[in-house]
C-alpha cells in the first residue's frame, strides 16, 4: 500500500462546500464542521427523512445556503456559483426506511447521485459518495477490508439500500474513469450521536431511550451479533480526511472497537444508571441482518493518519444527553 498524505486548504473561506441531504444526522454535522471553519456551504434536502430543526440550527451561519428540493428531481441553479467540494449523501439510511420508502432510496442513489456527479463534472469539483458497509452484506471475513466484495442478497429486505450503494460506488467510479472527474468514495460503519432520529430503528437509539426511560431493552436474537460504532465526531473527521487524501478507491471509515449486541445493551444500561432490564426476542431476529461488522481500518490509518479516538462510554453519554433533552 503506497502511502499518501492528506493535503488540507490553509484557508477555508475561499471554498464552497456543496451537501446533499443536509437536514440529515451525519450531514447536519458535516455542514456545521465547514461552516465553524469559515466555508460557503450550499446544503439540500427534500425532508423526507431530515429535520427541519437541523436547517434552523445551521441557519444561524452567515455562510449557510439551503435549497430544499429532491435531488432526483433538480438541482439548484448553481451556473454562477463556483464549487470546490460536493459530498452525496441525500439517502435514507435507517432500517424502517427500508420497507417504507424502498423505491425513494433507489431513486437517490442512482439518479440522485448521477445529477450530482454530473454537477462534479461541470464544476470541476472533488466529489465524495458516502457509501455504506452494507455493501458487505452478511460478511464472510471478519473484519471487512475494502478488497472485500461482500454477500448481499440482491432481493432481500435489505436490498433497497444495499444494492443501490453499490451501485452508486460503481456509477462514481465510472464517472472517475470516463470523464476524469475527481471522485472519493467512504464506506460508512455504525455511527451514532446528537441528531439522530430518536425513532430511526437503529440499535443505538432504541437501546439508550429504552434505558433512560427505565424499559425493557428489547435485544433481536440471542444478542452475539457484533457491531462496531463509531461517535459522529470521528467519523467526520474521517470523511474529511479522506476528501482531502489522493485515493480514489473505498475506504473503510468508522471505529474498530467490536462489542456484541449485548455487551452494547449492559454498557448502555451501566453508563446511564438506567434500571432496564435485558429481554432477548429470538423470533424477531431481522432477516439478512448481518452476525458481525467490524471494519479494518488499515488504510485509513496508513493514508490518512486518522484515529477515532472517542470511546464508546463517552459518546453515549453525549448522545444520551441528546435524547434526554427531547423529552
Amino acid at each position: 500500500m503506497t502511502n499518501t498524505t492528506c493535503r488540507f486548504p490553509e484557508n477555508y473561506e475561499s471554498l464552497t462546500f456543496f451537501v446533499a441531504g443536509a437536514a440529515g444526522f451525519i450531514p447536519s454535522h458535516l455542514c456545521e464542521y465547514y461552516l465553524e471553519k469559515g466555508a460557503k456551504v450550499i446544503g439540500v434536502d427534500n425532508f423526507i427523512t431530515g429535520s427541519p430543526s437541523n436547517i434552523e440550527l445551521l441557519s444561524k451561519y452567515k455562510n449557510f445556503e439551503f435549497h430544499e428540493m429532491d435531488i432526483t428531481q433538480k438541482l439548484p441553479s448553481l451556473d454562477k456559483t463556483k464549487i470546490d467540494f460536493i459530498y452525496s449523501l441525500a439517502s435514507p439510511a435507517s432500517p424502517i426506511d427500508f420497507s417504507q420508502i424502498p423505491l425513494e432510496i433507489m431513486r437517490v442513489n442512482s439518479e440522485g447521485v448521477w445529477r450530482l456527479l454530473l454537477l462534479a463534472q461541470q464544476k470541476g469539483a472533488r466529489f465524495l459518495e458516502a457509501s455504506t458497509s452494507e455493501v458487505y452484506g452478511d460478511p464472510e471475513i471478519h473484519p471487512q477490508v475494502e478488497s472485500y466484495w461482500g454477500n448481499v442478497n440482491p432481493i432481500g429486505p435489505r436490498s433497497c439500500y444495499d444494492e443501490s450503494k453499490r451501485f452508486a460506488e460503481a456509477l462514481t467510479t465510472s464517472f472517475h474513469k470516463k470523464f476524469k472527474v475527481d471522485t472519493r468514495i467512504v464506506r460508512i460503519f455504525n455511527t451514532y450521536g446528537p441528531r439522530m432520529r430518536p425513532n430511526d430503528g437503529r440499535m443505538i437509539p432504541n437501546f439508550i431511550n429504552q434505558a433512560l426511560k427505565n424499559q425493557e431493552i428489547t435485544v433481536y436474537g440471542d444478542g452475539a451479533q457484533t457491531r462496531s460504532f463509531c461517535y459522529i465526531s470521528d467519523l467526520i473527521e474521517s470523511m474529511h480526511h479522506v476528501m482531502f487524501s489522493s485515493d480514489h478507491m473505498p475506504f473503510n471509515i468508522g471505529n474498530s472497537g467490536e462489542y456484541t449486541v449485548r455487551e452494547a445493551a449492559e454498557v448502555i444500561v451501566k453508563y446511564l444508571k438506567s434500571s432496564s432490564k435485558i429481554t432477548f426476542i429470538d423470533h424477531h431476529l431481522l432477516e439478512d441482518d448481518p452476525k458481525m461488522r467490524r471494519p479494518d481500518l488499515t488504510k485509513l490509518v496508513t493514508l490518512t493518519g486518522y484515529r477515532a479516538s472517542v470511546s464508546f462510554e463517552e459518546g453515549l453519554i453525549k448522545t444520551a444527553d441528546f435524547f434526554r433533552s427531547l423529552f
